[in-house]
C-alpha cells in the first residue's frame, strides 16, 4: 500500500476552490491520508507555493507533531480545532495559522502543494514561530514518506 492523500475539498491537478483563497474564505482544508509505512509516530502537513515571486516560493501552512493515531484534518480545523500536541508554525502571512492563496493580479497560475509527512519521531524540535524553512529543515532529516495533492490558482485581478 503507497502512502496517499485525498481531500473532500481540494482536487489533484485541480483549480483550488474559493474557500481556501484568502480573501474569499480563508479556511483550511480537509485533509486525509492512508497508507503510512511502519515506524510512524508523527505526522506534519504543509501548504506551498512555489509560484510565488519571492525567490524562495510562500509558505501558508506548516504543521508538526499530528499524533500517529490522526489521520484527518477537517475542514476549517485551523487554528482552533487541530489535533491535540500539534504545532501550527508561522506562514509567511505572520500568524501561526493556515493562509489562503493571494497570488499578485495578473502574475498567472500559481500551484497550491498540500504535502503530509510521516515522520519517524512524536515531537519535531518547532514551535508556532518557526518559520517554514525551519519546519523544511527538521522534515528532512526524519521524514519517512510523504504524499501530495497539487491544486492551482490565479488571481487574474
Amino acid at each position: 500500500m503507497s502512502f496517499t492523500l485525498t481531500s473532500n475539498d481540494i482536487t489533484d491537478g485541480g483549480v483550488l476552490p474559493d474557500a481556501q483563497v484568502k480573501a474569499l474564505g480563508d479556511t483550511s482544508p480537509h485533509l486525509k491520508w492512508s497508507g503510512a509505512p511502519e515506524g510512524v509516530k508523527s505526522y506534519a502537513v504543509t501548504c506551498y507555493d512555489p509560484d510565488a515571486p519571492t525567490g524562495s516560493g510562500f509558505w501558508h501552512w506548516t504543521v508538526a507533531n499530528i499524533p500517529a493515531d490522526v489521520t484527518e484534518l477537517a475542514t476549517g480545523a485551523s487554528p482552533n480545532a487541530m489535533p491535540a500536541g500539534s504545532v501550527e508554525g508561522r506562514t509567511d502571512y505572520g500568524p501561526a495559522a493556515f493562509g489562503g492563496a493571494a497570488p499578485p493580479p495578473g502574475h498567472g497560475p500559481h500551484r497550491y502543494v498540500f504535502t503530509v509527512f510521516a515522520v519517524d519521531v512524536e515531537k519535531l524540535d518547532v514551535t508556532t514561530d518557526n518559520s517554514g524553512a525551519i519546519f523544511g529543515f527538521n522534515l528532512h532529516f526524519h521524514t519517512l514518506a510523504k504524499a501530495s495533492i497539487t491544486a492551482t490558482y490565479e488571481n487574474q485581478g
